[in-house]
């Protein structure tokens, strides 16, 4: 399999709307979109309080092997987030701590691997947001190839390029990019009427009143 790259286009969210989506959670974007557009369980934090927010790189591997992530970091553009499907490996990392520097040198946002990475001390020192499937000493090959900014599928969860990432300690939700401004105002207005559904809980209401939850019936 040869090194490809699809030719993709994308509009870029202002810093604005993205200072915006920075505020959203990872779990009220989800519920924005039905509960869907998460990534699974597996993909999680390399550390507590690692936070993920910006557009996607996408890029699909060999099996154990990280040469096109590699290329893809010389592509991305500052605060742009790599999404990268390992194909699941758990066994052999594609990312460590010499990638980590490049990604931090070229202003890249933060990784999404369905996959193994390693070197997470040197990447939780770094404070760059990483977020894997799995931890592995193992290193990888290179060479075999890969696609770059093709659809992917991480954490069973499809991931296009220029889809808005947020990731944070519950792990990660995708928000197509079609969807991006429709999205914030729902998760916005989500996050006032929790706001107030807490404050009437403290008040002393029901929330499964609040909630509109029916009620229980009695077994006789």
């Amino acid at each position: 399999m040869a090194l490809q790259k699809y030719d993709v286009d994308f509009e870029r969210l202002s810093e604005d709307a993205l200072a915006e989506w920075r505020e959203i959670p990872a779990a009220v974007v989800s519920d924005m979109m039905n509960r869907s557009q998460v990534m699974g369980a597996r993909i999680k934090p390399a550390a507590p309080g690692m936070k993920l927010c910006g557009q996607a790189r996408t890029v699909t591997c060999m099996s154990g092997d990280n040469s096109a992530p590699h290329r893809l970091i010389g592509m991305c553009r500052k605060g742009e987030i790599m999404v990268i499907d390992a194909r699941g490996s758990e066994n052999v990392a594609i990312w460590g701590g010499i990638m980590t520097e490049a990604a931090i040198a070229r202003g890249i946002g933060g990784i999404v691997v369905d996959g193994a990475i390693r070197d997470v001390a040197e990447i939780r020192a770094r404070g760059f947001a990483a977020f894997s499937s799995a931890v592995v000493p193992a290193g990888p090959h290179k060479n075999f190839g890969g696609t770059i900014d093709g659809t992917v599928a991480v954490g069973d969860c499809p991931v296009n390029p220029g889809d808005l990432i947020i990731g944070d300690d519950d792990g990660v939700s995708v928000v197509p990019l079609a969807w991006a401004d429709k999205m914030l105002v729902a998760a916005q207005q989500k996050i006032k009427d929790e706001a107030d559904l807490i404050k009437k809980i403290h008040e002393g209401a029901n929330q499964a009143d609040l909630l509109g939850l029916p009620q229980a019936e009695t077994i006789t």
